[in-house]
């Protein structure tokens, strides 16, 4: 039975295990093209046991400029070049995806009409694209087999043709989308077919040609089904080396890369399904937030897959496949499905990393935080959240003597708090990963212990360094209310339960517009309670936008019961109701209310810091945010104890 870390050929080439690093939006391009910084990302995950890196989808025509980094293919050889020399060493093999996102894509770069297989705007961008004519399916058929030969030229052992959910091909196989009456219309697959001869007499049997492919639009009245998928794989099997099955469509495309409320590995029945319809003639591939590497083995076992994709798994550590490997599965960084620093395709344009590994996507700027520094010292860290965790961490890895002390009994702090309700458990475990961590690297850690500023200032003097990650702390509640409306700070309530509450109804108060007033809100409501939640927006939850679940956020809470109360400002509570103003007109309204659950921002819990002004610091007791920064400021905090840079400055960020 194979193991996830043996070694697998494919078309003739081998790769040294059975775990594929994916392709994603990255921004780490050089204008067009495949830069240094995406060498030495793709680099990282080889070295740590990557069988086959798929690089980011290039587009094989000029008419496709879908976001404003994404590669183009003509301008990707030095850079797949560089890409192979890199990870072939590691015995990884580096295939280039290849695709086209059609009328999904932008003309706001391109300046150029869309491509689509008919007139139909997509549900998205709204935006009306052209009907291909022969002469743009024979460009496009051209691109993708000139596109292949270069990669291979390149030295590169392959490419894969994206038909996933953000691709032309996909549109012309859709009935969604394919409403044509030519040759193309009547045979769907006619278009893919004509790709995939063109692409492999371009490279050639000796190497591998891959399709991502599209196995189910999630839109049963006219989309892709699993049943046409399964007429696709058999159809396909013969021409092509592996076929990875995803998910997803122009009105599903969150389905494709989903956030932790979707269960890990969703597409085991559909990859089980098409590897059947292979019949064994082709190689699959098991894609779908796979993150766990014993649950990959099991997909292996269990004839789901012959392969695993573990891309976000692989962002959050890259050592993922060597540490298991190893038989060191539980020093493996968990990912926890939070899309909040990995899902990169916004206007923000921000670099591909993860929150809990700030270093992916900054290989070429963040120094290792493995190495060790010449003279280990002395260092206390005040406050066990993430940041000091992060910091208390790194700084033990590099050879320093540590002690960390929390005044809570548990650490991790506001991320071990908010792990609370669908799709937010998984917080946790990235708090205790560092925890364990921390107690791996021989961190004192001392819990219900409160720290003074004389306590600091003893320390100090016997030549201790002292890093402040203290947290945060609630924002006053200014807003007026009688003796009838209890009113409670979130974290306070995520920390003891539902039970803390009275009975009544449950206002969820979301000036911010973040997940942790979604999350609560969708949390009370499992629980029994009735629930309304109060924003200023024009939708709940906007800045889930930028993990991709704003619409199956708002979905949920419909479906729990949830009352929306949009662009509305809370402006008092009396007599058991809410008052409510609209935020255009001013009008006024009530709403019952029993409870207040108030989800502002936080303040820095600073007051330790203002009695040493000039400590270092990190995290929230800086200014409140998100994981990411408060792990990145650790991190950066204990690189300076090293370097000596924290002697008499702050170095905030």
């Amino acid at each position: 039975m194979a193991s996830l870390v043996d070694a697998i050929t494919v078309a003739g080439r081998t790769a040294s295990s059975r775990v594929i690093f994916g392709p994603h939006e990255t921004n780490l391009g050089d204008d067009r093209a495949i830069s240094h910084r995406h060498v030495a990302y793709y680099q990282a995950r080889a070295a740590g046991g990557s069988g086959i890196i798929v690089t980011e989808t290039a587009s094989v025509h000029p008419s496709d400029w879908p976001y404003e980094r994404a590669p183009l293919a003509t301008e990707c050889g030095p850079g797949w070049a560089a890409t192979a020399a890199a990870c072939h060493p590691h015995g990884t093999l580096v295939i280039a995806g290849l695709g086209h996102a059609g009328g999904q894509g932008s003309s706001a770069y391109s300046q150029s009409v869309m491509w689509a297989p008919s007139s139909v705007a997509d549900a998205i961008n709204r935006e009306m694209p052209m009907e291909m004519e022969q002469d743009e399916i024979d460009q496009l058929v051209a691109g993708f087999a000139h596109a292949a030969r270069l990669a291979a030229a390149s030295g590169l052992d392959g490419v894969e043709i994206d038909i996933g959910p953000f691709s032309l091909l996909r549109q012309f196989h859709s009935g969604l989308t394919n409403l044509r009456d030519d040759g193309y219309g009547t045979d769907r697959l006619r278009l893919t077919v004509e790709v995939v001869a063109a692409v492999r007499h371009a490279i050639g049997d000796d190497h591998l040609v891959s399709v991502r492919l599209c196995c189910d639009e999630l839109a049963p009245w006219a989309g892709v089904t699993p049943d046409h998928a399964a007429d696709h794989v058999a159809a396909l099997a013969d021409q092509v080396d592996l076929v990875v099955v995803v998910r997803g469509g122009p009105f599903s495309a969150s389905a494709y890369r989903p956030a932790g409320h979707t269960p890990a590995t969703f597409n085991a029945d559909l990859c089980r399904r098409m590897r059947g319809s292979a019949e064994g003639r082709v190689p699959v591939v098991l894609q779908g937030s796979v993150i766990d590497p014993g649950v990959a083995q099991a997909a292996l076992d269990d004839g789901t897959a012959d392969l695993v994709e573990m891309t976000r798994a692989q962002i959050a550590d890259p050592r993922l496949v060597t540490l298991f490997r190893n038989g060191a599965a539980q020093r493996i960084r968990p990912c926890i499905l939070c899309n909040q620093a990995c899902r990169v395709r916004d206007n923000r344009n921000p670099i591909v990393s993860c929150v809990g590994e700030p270093r992916s996507g900054h290989e070429t700027t963040d120094p290792d935080t493995w190495g060790t520094d010449p003279v280990g010292v002395d260092v206390l860290v005040v406050g066990g959240g993430v940041a000091g965790l992060e910091c208390a961490r790194v700084l033990a890895g590099r050879g320093h003597r540590v002690r960390l002390v929390e005044r809570d009994r548990q650490l991790g702090g506001a991320a071990r708090t908010a792990a609370v309700g669908p799709g937010r458990e998984r917080m946790a475990d990235l708090a205790e990963w560092l925890a364990g961590e921390c107690r791996v690297s021989g961190v004192k850690v001392d819990l219900g212990t409160e720290l003074t500023s004389s306590d600091l200032d003893g320390a100090a003097e016997q030549g201790t360094a002292v890093v402040i990650a203290t947290g945060s702390r609630p924002l006053p509640f200014e807003i007026p209310v009688d003796e009838t409306i209890t009113v409670v700070d979130v974290a306070w309530l995520l920390a003891g339960g539902p039970d803390r509450l009275p009975v009544g109804r449950v206002v969820v108060h979301d000036p911010v517009g973040g997940p942790v007033a979604v999350g609560a809100a969708e949390w009370l409501a499992g629980e029994g309670r009735e629930v309304a939640i109060v924003t200023s927006d024009q939708i709940v939850g906007t800045q889930l936008a930028l993990t991709g679940d704003l619409a199956d956020a708002n979905t949920r809470l419909q479906r729990a019961g949830v009352k929306r109360e949009l662009r509305s400002i809370l402006r008092g509570a009396k007599g058991g109701r809410a008052q409510l103003d609209d935020v255009w007109t001013g009008e006024r309204r009530e709403i019952d209310c029993a409870v207040i659950v108030d989800c502002n921002h936080r303040l820095p819990e600073e007051a330790l810091y203002l009695e040493r002004p000039g400590t270092p610091r990190a995290g929230d007791c800086v200014a409140p945010r998100t994981v990411l920064e408060a792990i990145l400021e650790g991190r950066r905090r204990a690189l300076e104890i090293g370097s000596g840079a924290h002697v008499g400055k702050e170095n905030a960020r």
